[in-house]
């Protein structure tokens, strides 16, 4: 039984790595970016520090600060994505939906730094949503599902080949003896 369980798993764990070699290098691959994200600024802006430390410009201030950055193309509330507040740092960060980014200082809404971030296509990539609608739960999460299958049938492998080998070390140890 030993030995049709691992021909078995063997054969189930070359085709799973052939079925799923695509989709794990593209998330091993975007991964590793997003491991060093904060080390290189191309991925994404580094924060800014301000003087300040809570919040006290005004929505509207927000606005207007952020429609002073013209390379940033945000004019107004429908091309903002979100707002990421930094009480701690004095600053906020505007997210347009274009991926742009424009710091502010937090209580005087001066303009610290616009740049493009990468990091929210990279985490697409990730997770599968970049390539077409459905891809993160029809190819991403099955590949997540055969990779584990790949890992059960990897320690199958394992464990018959360090049984046979003790085995193999046992009985010659008794014809010896």
């Amino acid at each position: 039984m030993s030995i049709n369980l691992r021909k078995t798993s063997r054969n189930l764990h070359l085709w799973l790595s052939l079925v799923i070699f695509i989709p794990v290098v593209v998330v091993i691959g975007s991964g590793l970016l997003l491991q060093v994200k904060k080390e290189f600024d191309w991925l994404q802006p580094p924060t800014q520090k301000a003087t300040g430390s809570a919040p006290s410009i005004s929505f509207e201030k927000v606005i207007e600060s952020v429609q002073l950055a013209p390379e940033a193309q945000l004019n107004s509330w429908d091309d903002i994505d979100r707002l990421d507040v930094r009480p701690s740092k004095g600053i906020i960060k505007v997210r347009g939906k274009n991926h742009w980014e424009v710091q502010l200082d937090a209580i005087s809404g001066e303009v610290l730094q616009v740049a493009y971030r990468r990091t929210d296509t990279i985490e697409a990539i990730h997770d599968g949503s970049w390539f077409f609608e459905g891809a993160k739960l029809w190819l991403f999460l099955p590949a997540a599902i055969l990779l584990f299958i790949l890992w059960l049938t990897g320690l199958v492998m394992l464990f018959t080949t360090l049984k046979s080998k003790y085995l193999k070390q046992y009985y010659r140890s008794q014809q010896k003896g």
